[in-house]
């Protein structure tokens, strides 16, 4: 048994000032109204002047400190090792668009990363693709040569055809596949496939949404120029969430609201926001947020492999180079690639940039992305749930991660 003594709870709907939270079996035993003093068998952490949160969820991040979800070797082990540094209890590794073959390995790196959690590391849960039916005009950081209309009944659904494949240094990117395959790779791994990111507006895009949906995969728009009539058909097929808001689709406007609008008028979608205060300006994700309210927000970090390490460094995503600067990380023609965003700091932003109290911070960093996701007893700190939370400082760094009640992280040194 463990109490954490001392420090300022952070509950579903309040602040509890200088209460205890008693870990017994991985789980939160009790929430005590008063500093813990008589240990009773328990092993005492003193919290001091600082906050205990539920642990975040990311639901959208491609890597971290140099690992990206696509290299070789084992990425989602080490990025698991790496994330609870960082508060991340638990996330969901996402890919950019990609051929069949690193599709599968990157799906089969989940599956085992899901199956047994290493201690010391964060839960992994279902992946999410960014995936190859995107709007090419949409695309960003995606590589066009790997984006596929949806398959119609008697097509392969390639919008290029470049060969067998495309060299990037030592990456070698797959381009000669249909669209096909993409989608018979995630029925053969369908329980470690989450969100799948698409653009409704595609031929076949809607139908697309329909069967990914029905085979229990939350399908995601994003990556889209959609209208909102578009967007509008794709929520009534099935589409629940929506993949980093305001990037890389329409813009919102008075007369022409566009996709933008239809996922923030529609109350059965969440919302997916960069909290770097850079992608997405303070002021207009504050205003989504009071569009949404918290529980349909999730902040995100769109996180790369560029993340936690320091500018002017490079990276990979997806097997291109990418650069580190001060506020994201681009490609070498200065593309956008992605955010250098990590949880702690998104917690952080949304506080004090956004201006949202403590607990919505930790609604919209932990709650929602648990609730959106079905992951019962986690993103809360309630008796009964899992103890799986972080220590913050009072300015928002981590002092400490637990996972299951067990410390993995110890300011500043994995546990």
């Amino acid at each position: 048994m463990i109490v954490l003594t001392g420090g300022d709870l952070v509950l579903p709907d309040r602040i509890l000032a200088n209460g205890s939270l008693v870990i017994d079996a991985g789980r939160i035993a009790a929430i005590e109204p008063s500093p813990r003093v008589d240990p009773g068998g328990a092993t005492i952490v003193d919290v001091g002047d600082g906050y205990i949160v539920p642990g975040f969820i990311d639901v959208h991040v491609h890597g971290v400190e140099g690992f990206d979800t696509l290299d070789a070797g084992d990425p989602i082990a080490a990025i698991a090792s790496r994330l609870p540094r960082y508060g991340v209890t638990a996330f969901c590794p996402t890919s950019v668009a990609c051929g069949p073959v690193a599709l599968a390995a990157m799906l089969a790196h989940v599956s085992r990363s899901r199956a047994a959690r290493p201690s010391g590391s964060a839960r992994v849960l279902a992946a999410h693709l960014e995936s190859n039916f995107i709007n090419p005009e949409y695309r960003g950081a995606q590589p066009a040569e790997c984006l596929r209309r949806p398959p119609g009944p008697a097509e392969a659904g390639h919008y290029v055809r470049e060969g067998n494949s495309v060299r990037d240094g030592e990456f070698v990117r797959e381009v000669d596949f249909s669209a096909r395959e993409i989608l018979d790779v995630i029925a053969a791994a369908r329980p470690d496939v989450g969100i799948v990111t698409l653009a409704p507006e595609l031929p076949g895009g809607v139908d697309l949404v329909r069967a990914l949906t029905a085979a229990g995969h939350r399908v995601s728009l994003g990556h889209s120029g959609a209208t909102l009539d578009e967007a509008m058909a794709a929520i009534d097929a099935g589409a629940r969430h929506a993949t980093h808001l305001f990037n890389r689709m329409t813009p919102l406007t008075h007369r022409a609201p566009g996709i933008a609008a239809a996922v923030l008028a529609r109350e059965e979608v969440a919302v997916e926001i960069i909290c770097d205060g850079y992608h997405v300006h303070p002021v207009v994700a504050r205003i989504a947020v009071a569009a949404k309210g918290p529980a349909r927000v999730m902040a995100i970090t769109d996180g790369t492999a560029g993340s936690g390490i320091a500018p002017g460094s490079t990276a990979r995503l997806g097997g291109r180079r990418i650069r580190v600067t001060d506020s994201a990380a681009v490609l070498d023609d200065g593309t956008l690639a992605g955010s250098t965003l990590t949880m702690d700091r998104a917690f952080r932003t949304v506080v004090t940039a956004l201006g949202l109290s403590v607990v919505d911070a930790a609604i919209v960093c932990a709650t929602t992305p648990a609730r959106e996701l079905g992951l019962a007893g986690l993103g809360v700190l309630a008796p009964g749930c899992v103890a799986d939370l972080v220590v913050l400082d009072r300015g928002f760094r981590v002092r400490g991660t637990f996972i299951a009640g067990e410390q993995v992280y110890r300011g500043g040194v994995a546990a």
